[in-house]
């Protein structure tokens, strides 16, 4: 993994922190300095724990355990979803659903659910309903796709989960 120069990292922005009087005093050893009342983010601890958080992820994916992304803030979904689809990984990019970790075995009872929907449209089961059952059939599977799809391919637990924004994220 390449981990961003000093440059990206200011253009990013990254070593803005909070407001001084809202700092939280576990980051302490990663802050910098305070200008204007706002923390400036050490960029070289930084770097070094991007180095370390890509170093683990590396070593999952190699040894064939999935890593869970998640970005449900319209900036991030476009991005998180194709960089996972391109690692061939699950994501959450539209809702995150209670108990999707906690009691996964009912989501993948709706995983389950979906599939069965595919086979029944693929096969042409469909042709012998009514349209008005063709048709709940069809929203049903287009609303599990919406919240279900990114996951659609885990079978268990992910080993990881990556959040895009924890604050916005609160609920995973």
């Amino acid at each position: 993994m390449q981990v961003p120069s000093y440059k990206d990292l200011l253009e990013a922005g990254v070593h803005f922190g909070h407001l001084k009087k809202k700092w939280n005093p576990k980051m302490a050893p990663y802050i910098f300095a305070e200008r204007k009342g706002i923390h400036i983010i050490d960029l070289n601890k930084t770097r070094e724990c991007l180095e370390e958080a890509g170093k683990v992820a590396k070593g999952l994916a190699k040894s064939g355990k999935k890593i869970l992304f998640v970005a449900t803030k319209k900036q991030a979904r476009d991005i998180v979803s194709e960089a996972a689809l391109a690692v061939g990984m699950p994501y959450v990019t539209d809702r995150w659903l209670g108990g999707m970790l906690t009691n996964f075995s009912t989501i993948h009872r709706s995983i389950k659910k979906m599939r069965r929907i595919d086979k029944m449209l693929q096969e042409g089961e469909a042709l012998s309903m009514t349209k008005k059952e063709r048709l709940k059939l069809s929203r049903e599977r287009a609303k599990l796709e919406k919240v279900l799809g990114g996951i659609a391919n885990m079978s268990r637990l992910p080993a990881a989960i990556f959040i895009v924004d924890i604050v916005h994220e609160h609920i995973a």
